[in-house]
């Protein structure tokens, strides 16, 4: 079967075009040339039909949620929880990055969960496999790579995080600048530098891209080209390593295009805000406008229990220069695995951040909301407040856990209530559309 890529170059409004078009009230026809152009993705896989979701250029800014088992801590109800609590609370993309336990299982469970596009990063079970098998990681063989590469998109994955933009060149400028100050943070990323260094050969992902592409391409998987040397500190933002992996997964985007396959390229990390505009720039610029994951971009090292604000102010900052798709950060990142909780509370922080991006990326059709949000709160008119609210359960239930004598107003100010008594004082006064 074709892919999404393939048939809209050949000018075909598919059903997931059409969807995604409603979806964003943007005409169909502009949806269909940006995926042929692959300024637009549509995470998909023929074996599933997840949620039809696009990424891309001049649409809204989508969040992903990251889930998961570690090794310490395995529990497959807890993840199906949240798998269902981060799409209750809106994100758009989900992503399954187990290492702990029977990782076939809590895929597909986690697949089956949701009605989301489920991501994936293959080198987690690859490596996790090779380790159970050999009792060392680096023994990797791989055809047993490819093979877990297909499974997995066998089993729906609508999108897949692939680290082919490491290579020995890559891994060379790492150590001529003297490594680095906050390390590597990848998973994936040092398991791939492990497995060259151990044994002394290029990276088989990036040698071996055409099969990658064409095992995707099987599927209409989107490839999500993996960030693995992506900075894991303000201080590394930027630096030789993080800059040539970028160059050459802005080249790889290019080629999985020419290729028929539907392409992401994902970014770091840790950046400073001054930093941002800058690096997406670049990014679009080398890769023809491909769409850009944001993973984060986490804006200070020195925040840990509220790393996802950190992030929150960097992601807005992407979404508002063209940044894609976000990447949530919970407040448990760097100290724990994230809980329920962590997941809603991140996903929620994301979720304003890409809004408020958006308000600015696009200017003239994202600001009416809040309009309309202000003349309903100049007006106390608290019933049109709430269906205006991003979160509107949590907006009624903060208000009434604190009920004001008098329904009008709030308990912030009772009866020094300043929107009620300017109200009175300039309500003739309004006019056009202030009304």
């Amino acid at each position: 079967m074709k892919t999404q890529i393939e048939l809209a170059r050949e000018g075909i409004v598919t059903p997931q075009i059409g969807a995604v078009a409603r979806d964003e009230n943007v005409p169909a026809d502009y949806v269909r040339r940006m995926v042929a152009e692959g300024k637009i993705v549509i995470p998909w896989n023929h074996n599933r039909k997840p949620k039809a979701v696009g990424i891309g250029k001049g649409l809204r800014t989508k969040v992903n949620a990251s889930i998961g088992t570690s090794s310490d801590i395995v529990d497959y109800d807890a993840e199906i929880s949240k798998a269902r609590a981060a799409e209750k609370a809106g994100a758009d993309t989900l992503m399954e990055l187990s290492v702990g336990g029977d990782l076939d299982r809590v895929r597909r469970e986690v697949i089956a969960s949701v009605d989301l596009p489920v991501g994936n990063v293959p080198l987690y079970q690859a490596f996790c496999e090779a380790a159970r098998k050999y009792g060392d990681p680096n023994k990797l063989e791989e055809e047993m790579l490819f093979d877990i590469i297909e499974q997995q998109c066998a089993d729906g994955m609508a999108f897949m995080a692939v680290h082919c933009g490491i290579n020995l060149y890559t891994i060379e400028r790492l150590r001529k600048q003297g490594y680095r100050y906050g390390g590597l943070v990848s998973k994936g990323g040092v398991s791939m530098v492990a497995w060259m260094m151990a044994n002394k050969r290029e990276n088989p992902l990036y040698e071996k891209f055409d099969r990658v592409v064409s095992i995707l391409k099987k599927y209409d998987t989107v490839l999500s080209l993996g960030n693995g040397l992506r900075a894991g500190a303000i201080h590394d933002s930027h630096d030789r390593a993080m800059v040539q992996e970028l160059l050459i997964n802005c080249e790889l985007a290019e080629l999985g295009q020419e290729m028929g396959c539907q392409m992401l390229v994902e970014g770091p990390g840790h950046m400073p805000l001054d930093e941002i505009e800058t690096n997406i720039r670049l990014q679009k610029r080398m890769s023809n406008d491909a769409p850009y994951y944001m993973l984060g971009p986490i804006s200070t090292d020195v925040v840990p229990g509220y790393d996802h604000i950190s992030a929150a102010i960097g992601s807005a900052q992407s979404s508002r220069y063209g940044a894609d798709l976000i990447c949530y950060i919970t407040p448990a990142e760097h100290l724990a695995l994230p809980n329920e909780q962590d997941v809603i509370d991140g996903v929620k922080a994301a979720k304003v951040a890409a809004y408020i991006g958006d308000m600015n990326k696009y200017p003239g059709r994202g600001r009416e909301r809040d309009k309309k949000m202000s003349k309903c709160r100049r007006d106390l008119d608290w019933n049109k407040q709430f269906e205006l609210a991003l979160f509107p359960e949590d907006a009624k239930a903060i208000r009434a856990s604190r009920t004001p004598e008098d329904e009008q107003t709030c308990t912030m100010c009772g009866d020094f209530c300043a929107s009620r008594g300017a109200g009175q004082l300039f309500k003739a006064d309004l006019k056009g559309d202030k009304i």
